[in-house]
């Protein structure tokens, strides 16, 4: 086992060990201890396995000792199940006694408030002290289903196989390997963090990624600690394996629940988005998903692209499979002229004539055989959907053996859909034997195909490497770091308007001309060397929302209006927002374009994954349209178009009725160039 196996990477102690101490064992029926140590017995644990109890000197067969360091042999693993309290030297004894890897179940550590965090971080110093490596604590455990190895309190075993799970919560953890053993799914290894105080999703996957056994990866992640090795990990891995994730905390509510149960920290959901899909990866929304996906990943559905062909033999539940399609995206495929004719050979000649191939409700299996083959052979086809719907002439299980049987001489990925209950029952428990994935509804076998073709399309955003601007001119980084250091020493953490428009000047970005100016007098005069119309906006370091305080006048054409308007800013700032402090008032040109579009680029600074571009419709109700896309530093063209594409304003950036296309290589200079400045001024 592990015991010749150390040097292939820092993790394999945990991961591959030839010896595992539990303790805290116990004979006590529903003790944690007790559970462990059944667990690990069921699963047939080849290596050593010994017992920590000083009240027992054997618990349940296995030998037991008082304290590690009067184990018979050194111990690579040790699974502690004892209060709180104890934890802390308990870790030293383990590393005293060479033990180099720790499986806390323990919960009441720094998910418990104060007290609870004292402990944690006296465990933590003890474990790098003494150079123990640590999962969790208040963690389900870790299984390594190939090797016997069952360290965690579940109920039964996992079968072994090819996906490797790894979540922060061990209840996922225990629903997901309860579905799968019924549905012959199999595990290479199972991890549940916890707390992660110690070992984090980048170390574990780092270990995954290089392991044989693990083929795809599942993540159920709610707090990342650090983004760094967790995205330069995610990248690593989906180049190798298919990596799919669920991230909860989507919204303020969750991610107060997230932190409250893991302590981590939980960044913005549009950040950590743009992060993973840079990054090559899948994400999912629901645990529906993730199971949907495990199911498919197990029966190594993999498909290249993205058409899809759905065969059917109700025409609603076609109409269903397309609907959703469409919703993400996903294109129904164009058949070929010899598809069309072999399928016109092969069914009735009221067949549907197209994708959705509808089979009409009498199809027997020899007519799907003959569908699901055709479509398969059809280049222009990446992968089908095959539904049943129970009919009085159409024999459920015998279709699906037709349908499994074309599935094994193609290459190419078949879900299938057997809608019903009792009269489809069997048939669907062929798909399961088969190792096909199979669902009840239409939606959720779409879904899983949107997901695991986007695998592909991710990769081309995961082989990106943006260069320097070579065709353009060069960027007065010093100007713009003079201006942001001056603004640092005077304690302020918001530039002014002035400040901001020299900083992008600097960076090549046009900007209107903006004068501040102190009086009425003087915005007058201002105005007439600018030339009318004009803006006024209200200067001060604490309104963010000028519009919000009335800070705002737009297309100003005469000397008067201008007048006017510096005193009316003045008033109603005053009444609005009477604790700001005013430093004048701003006045430029107003730009005047019949066929503009207005838009927001903006960047974001994200506690966990650090500065963001965001890209989406502008104007003052920017927030109520919540109409934009995000995406990491440093970018290049593709990623641009990427990044506009995920708007819906991007619909608009094109003729539109009267209106000619925007000028995209401006827009594209211009988020190339806000890129630059993010990656030259973090």
């Amino acid at each position: 086992m592990g015991a010749n196996l150390p040097d292939r990477h820092y993790l394999t102690p945990l991961f591959e060990p030839a010896s595992v101490a539990i303790i805290g064992a116990s004979a006590r029926t529903g003790a944690v201890g007790a559970v462990l140590v059944q667990n690990m017995r069921a699963a047939g644990y080849r290596g050593a396995l010994f017992g920590v109890n000083p009240k027992h000197r054997r618990v349940q067969g296995i030998p037991c000792f008082p304290t590690m360091d009067q184990m018979p042999q050194r111990v690579d693993l040790a699974v502690i199940a004892t209060p709180p309290a104890t934890v802390p030297q308990l870790i030293v004894e383990c590393g005293l006694a060479g033990v180099r890897a720790a499986v806390i179940i323990t919960a009441g550590f720094g998910e418990t408030g104060a007290a609870g965090a004292r402990l944690e971080r006296a465990t933590l110093e003890n474990a790098r002290r003494h150079g123990v490596r640590v999962i969790g604590p208040n963690c389900l455990g870790i299984m390594r289903p190939d090797l016997g190895l069952n360290a965690t309190f579940a109920k039964g075993n996992a079968l072994a196989g090819s996906l490797g799970l790894v979540s922060q919560s061990g209840a996922v953890c225990t629903a997901m390997l309860d579905w799968a053993r019924p549905n012959k799914v199999g595990f290479s290894s199972v991890v549940s963090l916890g707390g992660s105080s110690d070992i984090d999703f980048g170390e574990i996957i780092d270990y995954l990624v290089n392991d044989p056994k693990t083929e795809h990866i599942l993540l159920y992640i709610e707090g990342v600690r650090d983004a760094r090795r967790f995205f330069s990990s995610l990248r690593a891995a989906a180049r190798v394996k298919p990596v799919l994730l669920m991230k909860v905390g989507r919204h303020p509510v969750g991610s107060r629940a997230a932190v409250s149960h893991t302590g981590a920290i939980v960044g913005s959901d549009d950040v950590f988005n743009a992060a993973v899909h840079r990054a090559g990866v899948v994400r999912v929304s629901t645990i529906g998903q993730l199971v949907a996906a495990a199911q498919a990943l197990s029966a190594h559905v993999r498909p290249r692209g993205d058409r899809l062909a759905i065969i059917t033999n109700g025409g609603g539940p076609g109409v269903m499979a397309a609907d959703r399609a469409a919703d993400l995206g996903i294109p129904l495929a164009g058949l070929s002229g010899t598809t069309l004719q072999s399928l016109q050979a092969a069914l009735p000649e009221n067949w549907s004539q197209g994708n959705p191939v509808d089979l009409i409700g009498d199809a027997d299996a020899t007519r799907y055989r003959a569908a699901v083959g055709a479509c398969l052979a059809d280049e222009q086809v990446d992968g089908a959907l095959v539904i049943l719907t129970p009919q009085a002439m159409t024999e459920p299980t015998e279709v699906a053996d037709a349908v499994i049987a074309v599935a094994r001489g193609h290459s190419k990925p078949v879900l299938a859909c057997w809608m019903g209950e009792a009269e489809v029952a069997a048939g669907r428990g062929r798909f399961v034997d088969a190792g096909l994935p199979v669902f009840r509804t239409p939606d959720p076998a779409v879904e899983t195909f949107a997901h695991l073709s986007s695998f592909y399309r991710n990769q081309r955003a995961l082989v990106q490497v943006p260069g320097p601007l070579a065709m353009r001119s060069p960027p007065d980084v010093d100007a713009a770091r003079l201006i942001i250091d001056d603004v640092l020493a005077e304690k302020r953490s918001v530039l002014s308007e002035i400040e901001s428009k020299a900083v992008l000047a600097a960076f090549g970005m046009e900007v209107a001309k903006t004068m501040v100016v102190h009086s009425a007098h003087e915005a007058v005069l201002i105005a007439g060397e600018l030339g009318y119309p004009v803006v006024l906006k209200v200067d001060s370091p604490d309104i963010t929302h000028k519009t919000d305080a009335g800070g705002v006048l737009l297309n100003l054409n005469n000397a008067q209006a201008v007048r006017a308007g510096y005193q009316q800013i003045l008033d109603d700032v005053a009444r609005n927002r009477p604790q700001a402090r005013i430093s004048g008032v701003a006045i430029e040109p107003m730009s005047v374009r019949p066929n503009g579009r207005e838009l927001m680029v903006g960047v974001i600074r994200d506690p966990v994954f650090g500065p963001a571009i965001a890209f989406g419709a502008g104007g003052v109700a920017v927030e109520v349209h919540r109409d934009r896309a995000v995406a990491l530093p440093p970018l290049n063209s593709y990623l641009v178009a990427e990044l506009i594409r995920g708007t819906r304003i991007a619909q608009l950036l094109g003729p539109f009725r009267k209106m000619p296309a925007i000028k995209m290589e401006a827009l594209e200079s211009v988020l190339l160039r806000v890129s630059e400045m993010v990656c030259e001024l973090p």
